[in-house]
């Protein structure tokens, strides 16, 4: 087993912490002072250390600026007071985590457990920064481009750490494969992920599915329920769509955030868990506070280490190495290859993909289906899209008309329009637009034949 040394000038909580330590089988050696410490250090590297913040001599922080002494040994701070400001400063110091005092027992268990040396991680992300310089990919991810690779960094950087991560970014750009390629890379890596998102879960049972519930807690609940918290218990929760959470819930998760405990509904007895949050959200949340639909304190729990992901239109040439990527996997999964013609791979680079990488991966496998042939050209590839960032008042002024160029294959509606008429001029305009060629038709929306048939029946009914 390992070797941990733990740094506290409290002799009990130095005892307590020792005890712990040593049922899980390591071997434990205890200094009062960073001046002992530096001895202990200096005599054999131990697999751990749990560092007291506040010391006779100094502050903890002293200790951890000495890289080559704590090189290849991972560091825990221990705390009267967890702070976002702490957080951060940890993290860029080189500390893997932070322990609240007194230290909860089961906290520590799930430290001791995830022990991994900081050389081996960083043997592991050299790995993976080669098979990103070979192929393009940086674990699931894909991509070459300069705010790619800051996004790499990032990840690469927050990863070895237990720092909440917050991601930000638009619909279909890849939130959930960065949390999990931060899970992928941690110390939490064999323990569960799970993702849960809050937009899609019913408002009266959102409290039930992330804390759990009792046994007769609400009508229905004919058996105790665990909750994400406790099944994703030593691992990673990724809360997607963060902002679109009911706002007295906002105030539980906060509770989990500052304390590591929470309570099943129905139920009075506290629960700890040992999970780390990474949070995701479409929309602006600064934004969203000043709507009031996210509490200022949870964002400021939440945003301690912000990535931010770019659309696929300001990717440059990473659309075409997806969209080949996208295309080997159809091409693996029918056992068929086939390839995009040098137009098909030009226009895919001149569309301004307002779905972003998932609108791409469902135009790949349209254009799969329906070229009768190996090449895959232009024809079943979408025409240039409205110009990105183009204002939403000028959309709404505009009067529901064809533009004058037929071919440009652009549709101006105004806001307000019902849905029913909307999806009338959409499907009447792309099937002119096809030269009322159905199966294009039906292939450029993403429906079905049936369901086209039965439109344009409707519509000349």
């Amino acid at each position: 087993m390992g070797h941990t040394v733990i740094v506290e000038d409290d002799e009990d909580s130095a005892r307590m912490i020792s005890t712990l330590i040593g049922r899980e089988g390591h071997s434990v050696a205890t200094a009062g002072s960073i001046q002992a410490a530096r001895r202990l250090l200096a005599m054999q590297s131990p697999d751990l250390l749990l560092l007291d913040l506040h010391l006779p001599d100094g502050s903890g922080f002293e200790l951890l600026r000495d890289v080559e002494l704590l090189s290849d040994v991972e560091v825990v701070l221990m705390t009267g007071q967890a702070s976002v400001e702490t957080s951060v400063q940890a993290l860029r110091m080189g500390a893997a985590d932070y322990l609240v005092k007194p230290v909860s027992p089961v906290h520590l268990r799930g430290l001791l457990s995830r022990l991994i040396r900081p050389s081996r991680l960083r043997e592991e992300l050299a790995q993976i920064t080669e098979q990103w310089r070979e192929t393009g990919r940086f674990g699931d991810l894909i991509g070459e481009s300069e705010t790619m690779q800051r996004v790499y960094r990032q990840i690469s950087r927050v990863a070895g750490t237990a720092v909440t991560v917050f991601i930000h970014g638009e619909s279909g750009t890849g939130k959930e494969l960065v949390a999990r390629a931060v899970h992928d890379m941690s110390r939490r890596r064999e323990q569960p992920f799970l993702a849960v998102n809050c937009g899609a879960l019913s408002p009266h049972l959102i409290e039930s599915e992330i804390f759990g519930h009792e046994k007769g807690s609400f009508t229905g609940a004919e058996r105790q329920h665990q909750g994400f918290f406790e099944r994703a218990h030593g691992g990673t929760l990724f809360l997607d769509e963060v902002t679109e959470m009911p706002l007295e819930l906002q105030v539980k998760l906060l509770r989990v955030l500052e304390t590591g405990t929470f309570m099943r509904v129905g139920s009075t007895q506290l629960q700890q868990t040992d999970v780390r949050i990474i949070a995701a959200t479409n929309r602006d949340a600064a934004r969203a506070v000043e709507r009031g639909t996210l509490r200022e304190d949870l964002l400021y729990r939440l945003n301690v280490f912000p990535i931010g992901l770019p659309p696929l239109r300001e990717r440059g040439t990473d659309v075409q190495l997806i969209a080949r990527s996208f295309l080997q996997d159809m091409g693996a999964q029918e056992r068929q290859e086939k390839h995009f013609t040098e137009g098909a791979l030009a226009r895919l680079l001149d569309y301004g993909w307002p779905g972003n990488v998932r609108e791409l991966r469902n135009v790949v496998q349209r254009a799969w289906v329906m070229a009768s042939g190996k090449a895959i050209d232009e024809e079943w590839l979408p025409v240039q899209a409205r110009p990105a960032g183009a204002a939403v008042e000028e959309v709404a002024a505009s009067s529901l008309r064809r533009l004058p160029d037929a071919d440009a294959g652009v549709l101006n509606i105004p806001v307000g329009v019902p849905l029913a008429d909307v999806e009338r001029q959409v499907i009447l305009a792309t099937f002119a637009h096809c030269g009322q060629h159905k199966e294009r038709t039906a292939a450029m929306l993403g429906i079905s034949m049936k369901t086209l048939y039965n439109r344009l029946k409707d519509y000349r009914s």
